[in-house]
């Protein structure tokens, strides 16, 4: 897979997944725009790693629920690099807790960026995408949003909009050389799965056939794959990244 010449947004990339995908991508060859809210101080620092390594890279800081962030966004990505090829909308939030206990306010926020984030960077990077008549378009989903979490109503919800989301714009833009897909990641290895107790930890690999928690990395091969001209027949799907875990 090869992307050079190809550019790359990737939301929510100033660390963990989002980064670990911008990163793959860079290796592959594309010009990277990270985007992340204004109020992150790691996008910076990952942007100097990124061009320290001798990646192209741009940043762009900004709210996906906001649908002038995004305009800005799209603009920086196609003024600075000349086109816009890839998106991964891979920005989101959690806010846990049993529905009961679920305020509105942590209803909103999930589905705000979660969902309506997508939207709006779909909506507007598409309309470059249709001029080009070409672009990849992979939303980040989850397990939760396919078969459900006790605790998540918010995120489920969230994450199964966005796997209608994706089959839609599928189907809209397919005319138009576009493809959209998601991945839906399972147990992924993070600081939190890192500080879960060792009984807790064991539980959870119980239920993973392959007896080990996913990378950022695991993820990030996948999406590649997506954002890739090797992908060109597949759009409208979502590809479990669960290590065997719901099948």
């Amino acid at each position: 897979m090869q992307l050079k010449g190809k550019t790359a947004v990737v939301t929510g990339s100033g660390r963990g997944l989002g980064k670990a995908i911008a990163l793959k991508l860079a290796q592959l060859g594309a010009n990277i725009v990270l985007n992340d809210i204004a109020a992150s101080d790691t996008i910076d620092v990952t942007a100097e790693e990124f061009k320290a390594a001798g990646y192209n890279v741009a940043v762009t800081k900004g709210d996906v629920r906001n649908s002038d962030d995004v305009k800005a966004m799209v603009s920086a990505a196609v003024e600075t690099f000349g086109s816009l090829d890839i998106l991964v909308n891979n920005a989101g939030v959690t806010k846990d807790k049993p529905m009961a206990m679920m305020s509105e306010e942590d209803w909103d926020l999930v589905l705000d960026i979660n969902l309506k984030g997508a939207f709006f960077c779909t909506k507007l990077a598409a309309k470059q995408m249709i001029k080009q008549r070409s672009g990849r378009i992979v939303n980040i989903a989850s397990v939760a949003g396919r078969y459900g979490n006790p605790g998540q109503a918010n995120y489920s919800a969230s994450k199964a909009g966005l796997i209608g989301l994706t089959k839609t714009t599928a189907k809209e833009f397919a005319s138009r050389g576009v493809t959209c897909n998601a991945v839906a990641p399972g147990f992924i290895q993070s600081k939190m799965t890192d500080a879960l107790p060792e009984e807790v930890r064991k539980k959870y690999l119980d239920y993973i056939p392959l007896g080990r928690f996913g990378t950022p990395d695991d993820v990030a091969n996948v999406v590649a794959f997506l954002a890739s001209d090797e992908s060109g027949y597949v759009t409208g799907q979502v590809i479990d990244i669960d290590g065997g875990l719901v099948m």
